[in-house]
């Protein structure tokens, strides 16, 4: 009996610790599902992420589309001068940059070949304008090249951006719709969508330059017409491959309406799919813009664009090259960085693809 009694506070002291050390299993437990299950919501966007940096060529064209941006919406605004200021007296002076000059670059010389050989031409040392300087050079109405360009960038983004959301939204709904449905709502809509496939975009737009006043909101108006064909068939592709999974045959059985199913259970499901339609879209819709702003049916003056830039120094490339190269420097680096970006995504959102 005096065994039993000395042992028993031996064995009680080793069940506390024994209780100790499972309290301290449950609790490491707990902190570790809530840790799984956070990872585990977070765990998509996480690898989508991590993908996407892995991708070198994508986070660079990110970084120089995103400056290019922040110039175009602060460029207008560091010089002194505004995009439609006129000065006959200082017109064509070449690129002058401060400090820049005492390292001999962009001191404001240019090169003029003529009948008599190479002749060198520096006009703010002609015209005694030494106080003034222009960082991309003056055009041949003596207007600030930089501020042009940077505004011309703003507006052939706002028209590119405008156009393909609205673009977007509605080819998205439209495809998702004729996916949805089929049988014969599919039939005439797809129908539609071959009319409009049918006819060049460069006709319509030409066409209604031509019956509607030329401007920004023509532009946008045009391009809304003709990009919306490609996000439908990419969505319409999407909702015909996932409108017979498991997940959107239990929603429908458990009564949920067309559209929970279409805008709820599958939008979700096109996100990747969008977003790299969204970008291959954007170089697209700049390049018309450009185009039709080269051949004279886009922003009326004195509104610019990187189109109408290049148009008007067109005309004098071969005597002053310096002009042209700005607008044409950003408007190349938009179209590269877009598709790279464009294909980054694409190879972040479907692995396959980038094993493929």
């Amino acid at each position: 009996m005096s065994d039993i009694l000395i042992k028993s506070p031996i064995d009680f002291s080793l069940s506390q610790n024994s209780l100790s050390a499972l309290f301290s299993v449950l609790k490491k437990n707990e902190t570790t599902v809530k840790s799984e299950s956070l990872n585990a919501r977070l765990g998509y966007w996480s690898e989508i992420v991590y993908r996407f940096l892995s991708h070198k060529a994508a986070v660079v064209s990110l970084a120089i589309i995103t400056l290019i941006v922040f110039f175009a919406i602060t460029g207008p605004n560091i010089s002194a001068y505004t995009y439609s200021e006129q000065n006959l007296a200082q017109k064509n002076y070449a690129p002058r940059i401060p400090k820049l000059e005492k390292l001999g670059i962009f001191t404001g010389e240019e090169k003029i070949d003529t009948t008599s050989g190479v002749r060198i031409n520096n006009g703010y040392v002609k015209n005694g304008d030494l106080s003034v300087y222009y960082w991309f050079g003056s055009d041949t109405l003596g207007r600030d090249i930089w501020t042009r360009t940077w505004e011309g960038t703003q507006v052939s983004l706002y028209i590119a951006f405008v156009a393909i959301i609205i673009d977007m939204l509605f080819g998205l709904t439209f495809g998702l719709i004729s996916g949805y449905f089929g049988g014969w709502i599919d039939g005439l809509m797809q129908r539609f969508v071959e009319i409009i496939n049918g006819i060049p975009n460069l006709v319509i737009v030409t066409l209604l330059m031509i019956v509607l006043k030329p401007g920004m909101y023509t532009i946008i108006f045009a391009l809304i017409l003709t990009h919306w064909v490609g996000m439908s068939r990419i969505a319409r592709a999407e909702m015909l491959k996932l409108k017979n999974r498991e997940f959107i045959l239990a929603s429908r059985t458990l009564g949920a309406s067309s559209f929970h199913i279409i805008f709820k259970d599958v939008l979700p499901n096109c996100v990747g799919q969008v977003i790299t339609r969204t970008m291959f879209s954007i170089p697209s819709a700049i390049f018309m813009e450009a185009f039709l702003s080269f051949v004279g049916l886009g922003i009326p003056v004195p509104q610019c664009s990187l189109g109408s830039l290049i148009s008007e120094a067109f005309n004098s490339f071969t005597t002053h090259p310096y002009q042209i190269l700005p607008p044409v420097i950003v408007l190349a680096l938009l179209m590269l960085c877009f598709n790279l970006l464009a294909d980054g995504l694409r190879e972040t959102f479907d692995p396959k693809f980038a094993a493929a």
